[in-house]
Formats: structure tokens, sequence, C-alpha cells
């Protein structure tokens, strides 16, 4: 892969690691706390429903940030693009799919099997 197209990979990367960590300051203050008046049970419940799923999207934030920040330095070493798992090269489209991906679309099918 030429400089040219690294760089294009870079810049897509750099573009979805700051539209995720934007949403992540977004939903900061989210969570709302116990308010003046006693809510009911369904309002507990769909506070807790929803402070859940906060949760839940933080850790798959956090998991999506760390691939990206790994293919960023798979780009400074020269090594992206290419399947950690047979190393052939990872086809254009996926990569302009999911910049992020380590495996090719035959490896990853495989591991999800």
């Amino acid at each position: 892969m030429d400089a040219k197209e690294l760089d294009r990979y870079k810049q897509l990367l750099l573009v979805k690691r700051h539209e995720i960590e934007a949403g992540a300051i977004g939903t900061l203050g989210a969570a709302g706390g116990p308010g003046d008046r006693q809510a009911d049970v369904i309002d507990q419940a769909t506070e807790a429903a929803q402070a859940d799923l906060q949760v839940h999207l933080h850790q798959t934030d956090s998991r999506l940030l760390r691939a990206i920040e790994e293919a960023l330095v798979r780009i400074e070493r020269r090594a992206f693009g290419v399947c950690e798992n047979c190393n052939r090269p990872i086809s254009p489209a996926r990569l302009d799919a999911v910049p992020w991906t380590r495996l090719c679309r035959d490896c990853k099918e495989q591991q999800q099997a």
C-alpha cells in the first residue's frame, strides 16, 4: 500500500476517533441522578435501563477506540491492510468499510463460525 492510501486511511481513522470521543463527551451528563421528587417504579426501571445502555455503549466505544489506535500504530509501522491471521492483503472494500479491521473477510468469517 502506498503512502497516499495509508494517509487516506489514517484520516478516516482520525475522523472516526474524533466522532467517538465527541459522542462520549456528549453523554457524560446524560445519565441523570435522583430528582427532587421520588420517581415511580416505571421511571426508576427506565432510568436503570438507560444507565445500563450507557455503560454498554461506553464499553463498545472503548473497544472501538482501542481498535482505531491499534490501526493507527499499524499504519505507522507500515503493517496496515495486511491480515494478521493469513498475512494476505485485506481488500480495499473491507478497509473502506471497517478501516480498523485486523482480519480479511475470510479469516473474520472463520473466526465467527
